[in-house]
C-alpha cells in the first residue's frame, strides 16, 4: 500500500491536494477502473444508448474476469486544449484518472470546427486545419504524459482513437455537397495522422476507429451514426468498445 506522500508534481499540500499533487493509490487486485476522457463521442451524446465505455468495461470484465468499473468523463465540446487544462486543474478528474487502471481517451476533433467555419465562409483553405492539427498533435501528446504520471508508475493502458470523421459523414454529410465530403475526408485524415503521431514515446496506444467505420474510405457509415450524422449510435459505440477490446490489455508502468 502506498502511504508516503508521493507527489506527481510538486511538493505536499498542507490544507488539501491540488490537481498537480493527486496521488494514485495501489491496485486493487482483481478490480479494474476504466475512464473515458474526451468529447461528445465520449459522452455518448446523439444516441439515447450506452456509451463505448460501458460496453468495453463489460467486455473486459468477460475477458479477464475482473471486476470492472466504467467512469465516463467525457464532455461535449471539448477541445484538447481544455482536457489537458482539466487533467492539469481539476482536482477531481485527476484523482479519478489516478485511481483508474485503464484510461481511454478520444479527443481533438472540436479543436477543428473554427477552422470549418472560416472554409465555410471562404475565409480558410486547407493550410488553416494544417495548423489546427500541429496542435491537436502537441496536445494529445501532452495528454498521455501527463496521464502517465498521474498514475505514478502503476501500471497503466492508455488507449487513445482516432476519428471515422471529425465532422459529420454517412448520409447526412452527402446532403452538404461535395466539397464538404471533400474537405471533411481530408482533415479527418490529417487529425487522425497527428492524433496518433503525438503519441509517439508516451506509452499510448494509438486505436484506429477509420477502418471499422469506413474501411478503405469507400464504405458508408450511415449504420453506424446516429440521426445527427456526426455521432455513434448504439451499434457504433458497440463497434468501438470491440475495438478497443480487441487491443487486449497490456497495462505498462
Amino acid at each position: 500500500m502506498l502511504v508516503a506522500c508521493v507527489l506527481v508534481v510538486g511538493g505536499c499540500a498542507g490544507s488539501g491536494p491540488r490537481a498537480a499533487d493527486v496521488v494514485a493509490t495501489a491496485p486493487t487486485p482483481g478490480r479494474w477502473t476504466v475512464t473515458a476522457l474526451g468529447d461528445s463521442v465520449t459522452a455518448g451524446s446523439g444516441c439515447d444508448c450506452a456509451p463505448f465505455v460501458d460496453h468495453y468495461a463489460e467486455l473486459t470484465h468477460r475477458a479477464t474476469g475482473f471486476r470492472v468499473t466504467a467512469d465516463n468523463l467525457g464532455v461535449p465540446g471539448q477541445t484538447s486544449e481544455q482536457l489537458l487544462a482539466t487533467l492539469t486543474g481539476d482536482t477531481d478528474t485527476t484523482r479519478r484518472v489516478a485511481d483508474s487502471d485503464i484510461v481511454i481517451v478520444t479527443i481533438g476533433a472540436n479543436d477543428f470546427v473554427p477552422a470549418l467555419d472560416d472554409w465555410a465562409s471562404g475565409g480558410c483553405d486547407l493550410a488553416c486545419f494544417r495548423t489546427v492539427a500541429d496542435s491537436v498533435r502537441t496536445e494529445v501528446g501532452a495528454i498521455a504524459q501527463r496521464i502517465r504520471a498521474v498514475r505514478g508508475g502503476f501500471p497503466t493502458a492508455i488507449l487513445v482513437t482516432d476519428y471515422w470523421n471529425v465532422f459529420r459523414d454517412g448520409d447526412v454529410a452527402q446532403e452538404l455537397g461535395a466539397g464538404y465530403d471533400q474537405i471533411s475526408e481530408q482533415v479527418t485524415r490529417l487529425a487522425d495522422t497527428a492524433i496518433c503521431d503525438g503519441l509517439v514515446d508516451t506509452g499510448a496506444v494509438c486505436v484506429d476507429l477509420y477502418a471499422p467505420f469506413k474501411g478503405d474510405g469507400t464504405g458508408d457509415p450511415t449504420g453506424l451514426l446516429a440521426a445527427d450524422g456526426d455521432h455513434p449510435n448504439a451499434v457504433g459505440h458497440l463497434l468501438i468498445a470491440e475495438t478497443l477490446a480487441a487491443e487486449g490489455w497490456k497495462l505498462r508502468a
